[in-house]
């Protein structure tokens, strides 16, 4: 694989007449504007104003988006394409998107929180919008003809008479160099042409064939290959290593050793892996016993201090309940698993620093990479390309960092660095345990009267912006310290993601217990503490409709004011075939679970069927029916795609996953350590019903699924077999520890 291609305005002033790419972060303007009392811009345009951030068209008529989010299988690449090409009204095939590129398009921050469509989407959308207008004032002006009688038309400007212009010859230097509105002139949903479509995602063809799809396949001439010899635990020294066998290795260019940072360079990859393991028998290491061994997550985080906080708290004396139903529920630290380890190709030329990296944030990686280096922001470049798995903060920032301290101190030729699987699954930021109390009390009309929701838990996002984020520069003889672990801050919140309740309670209470300590190395996983937190309401709210004698489905109906909430619900339950006093076969279950991600994004009901065989404890999600409101549908096959990856994932954490430690090491470091879903065990069926809201805004998608489907699962496997399990994973063994008790 060759390095992808890339644009820059020498390239394009060298061509002649296009639009120059040139974006500002407008943090003066948004100020101007806020000062001014003007409507903020939609999206991400309120952080990069100027049209031609986001939109480029060249005088041969080409046209360019661009985006600051990283496509990360989540099919952002196609629809966001879509929606350009819908408010230009172009073809799809014709446009280009540029994703992810700090010399390129604006910076948008992480690729993170179901966030894509709702800034990046709504900012393209209007900018493409307000281009279109642009364009169509400026054939007015040409024609001299009124701009309501001209209309586009697959890269033209139409008039009456059937003349066209075409958008390469409307265009000149800086016609679109201009600050965007606050408003703009959308196309109506009943004209749509290319969005509302279930058009072909582009990123799939290359992953089904082989092709060069992933980081992981770059190519590059004169390219060398780079191995890491990563310390065996958290907080090791490298004490000795004789580096002499290794560098007398075929193939080997230079071992690297910066204090604790280890590693060799070879001309092919299978030397530079003969290296390091020459290196890791050498190495010695000075470690010392500091994790808290493997224990219930309720003893590690509840023993721990925490910044104990209420996060809301609704009084009604006048309303108390009769039955009381007290429950605990955890969640162990959990690993990205990323099928491909983590990757980078990193090239030091002319003082300047470019990597090629699968980072979920390539502005905050090139931050934290420039500070580790010493080097000027401006003379480092990050480019994303795809890695082969994750969703989240795993390993991909620490290899970014990893390739460019390597490459650093071999100038001219790019470096390839790849994690190792043991490294990737010893090493990369895990998931949070966390621990939920709750309690609530029933009237005796089937009301919940009281609601208490407490949870423990870490950080979730420890993502690099600064140097200590990584690895790379902990380990350095000079090394910058890790930043101080925070909390979220809500309404999106991290640990406590999703932990005030959607539906309506007269007396609530919800108290987020932020553990500041965090005894194994964490960072976000797909949706945070949403996950675990619907897990736990949607488990107890289950537990909660047994005691009132209430049917699950109409027990959460009785609580909510949200229609579309409703709507969901109702959807699920109907397409699934959910009736009361339903009877499902035998050691089946049927469960059910909702919840809207983050109270803020999409809406996501899902009703389960599970079968468990009861001499084994095994259960197996056999067929799933999920609901999805996420406003305005752009692909809706890729958003069936994103509810559907959702649940075989929560379904591999919420009946397998678990990261396994001792004192000292984590110890879970392969597949047999730490399994996952295998083919064997995907759920015979997964239907999606979407509920389109043509015209309305975009919800966040990405992760709405991950809570419902490990509740629905939870409620199904208690439904099979009696007995409700609390603790995450479902494995056999507590599945078959439960039957038999």
């Amino acid at each position: 694989m060759n390095a992808p291609l890339t644009l820059d305005r020498r390239r394009v002033l060298m061509g002649g007449g296009a639009l120059i790419v040139s974006f500002s972060l407008g943090r003066a303007t948004a100020q101007e504007q806020a000062s001014a009392g003007a409507p903020s811009r939609p999206g991400s345009l309120a952080r990069a104003p100027y049209l031609d951030s986001w939109i480029r068209i060249d005088a041969d008529g080409s046209i360019t988006a661009f985006t600051g989010k990283a496509e990360l299988g989540q099919g952002i690449r196609t629809a966001l394409q879509q929606i350009a090409a819908e408010e230009l009204d172009v073809p799809f095939e014709s446009l280009t998107l540029v994703t992810a590129d700090t010399k390129l398009t604006a910076n948008e921050g992480y690729t993170a929180g179901s966030h894509s469509m709702q800034d990046s989407g709504t900012a393209i959308q209007n900018a493409a919008a307000q281009v279109r207008d642009l364009l169509l004032e400026e054939a007015s002006r040409r024609l001299r003809q009124p701009v309501e009688t001209l209309r586009t038309e697959n890269g033209t400007v139409v008039n009456q008479d059937g003349m066209r212009l075409t958008y390469g010859e409307l265009v000149a230097f800086e016609l679109l160099h201009v600050q965007a509105q606050s408003s703009s002139r959308l196309k109506e949903p009943a004209t749509f042409k290319v969005m509302a479509r279930p058009i072909a995602r582009v990123d799939i063809p290359a992953k089904v064939t082989g092709g060069a799809a992933y980081v992981q396949d770059i190519r590059l001439p004169g390219m060398l290959h780079a191995r890491v010899v990563r310390p065996p635990s958290y907080g090791a020294h490298l004490t000795d290593c004789d580096t002499s066998p290794a560098e007398k290795m075929p193939g080997v260019v230079k071992v690297i050793r910066d204090g604790d940072f280890l590693a060799v360079v070879a001309e092919r990859e299978f030397q530079s892996i003969k290296a390091m393991s020459s290196l890791a028998v050498a190495a010695r290491w000075q470690e010392s016993a500091r994790l808290p061994k493997q224990r219930d997550p309720r003893e590690i985080l509840t023993g721990l201090p925490s910044r104990d906080s209420t996060i809301l708290e609704l009084s009604d004396p006048a309303v108390t309940g009769q039955r009381t139903l007290e429950a605990t529920y955890t969640r162990p630290y959990q690993s990205h698993g990323s099928i491909g380890p983590s990757c980078a190709v990193a090239q030091f030329t002319d003082g300047a620093m470019t990597v090629w990296t699968h980072t979920q944030g390539v502005y905050p990686d090139r931050e934290a990479i420039a500070e580790m280096l010493g080097m000027p922001l401006e003379s480092v470049r990050l480019i994303h390309v795809e890695g082969s798995g994750c969703y989240g903060h795993n390993g991909a920032d620490d290899a970014a960092a990893d390739a460019a301290l390597i490459a650093s101190v071999l100038p001219g030729r790019p470096v390839r660095l790849q994690w190792m699987r043991e490294q990737e699954h010893a090493w990369e930021p895990f998931g949070p345990a966390m621990v939920t109390r709750l309690k609530a009390s029933v009237k005796a009309e089937g009301r919940i009267a009281d609601w208490q929701f407490e949870v423990w838990s870490n950080t979730h996002s420890m993502r690099p912006g600064g140097a200590g984020a990584l690895l790379a520069a902990q380990h350095k003889a000079q090394p910058i310290a890790a930043p101080e672990p925070k909390p979220l801050p809500l309404p999106e919140g991290g640990g406590d993601r999703n932990a005030i309740p959607i539906y309506s309670f007269p007396n609530t209470k919800v108290v987020h217990h932020f553990i500041a300590e965090m005894p194994l190395r964490v960072s976000a996983l797909r949706s945070l503490g949403a996950y675990h937190n619907v897990f736990s309401i949607e488990s107890f709210m289950e537990e909660l409709a047994a005691v009132a004698n209430t049917d699950p489905v109409e027990f959460r109906l009785r609580h909510l004011k949200d229609q579309r909430a409703r709507d969901v619900i109702e959807q699920a339950a109907r397409s699934f075939g959910w009736t009361k006093d339903q009877t499902p076969p035998t050691d089946h279950g049927y469960g059910f679970a909702f919840a809207r991600y983050k109270n803020l994004a999409a809406y996501c009901a899902i009703a389960s069927e599970v079968g468990v065989n009861r001499d084994t404890g095994r259960a197996r999600l056999v067929r799933a029916v999920a609901a999805v409101d996420a406003g305005q549908i752009v692909n809706p096959n890729g958003l069936i795609n994103q509810i559907e990856g959702a649940i075989v994932q929560s379904m591999s954490w919420t009946l397998y996953e678990s990261v396994i430690f001792d004192d000292t090491r984590i110890t879970s470091i392969d597949w047999q350590t730490y399994p996952i879903l295998r083919f064997n065990a995907v759920p015979d069926s997964i239907e999606v019903h979407l509920i389109d809201r043509p015209g309305q805004p975009f919800l966040g998608s990405g992760e709405v699924g991950q809570g419902p489907a490990a509740a629905s699962i939870a409620n199904a496997v208690a439904n099979a077999i009696g007995k409700r399990l609390r603790d995450l994973p479902l494995t056999r063994q507590r599945i078959k520890n439960a039957i038999e008790a």
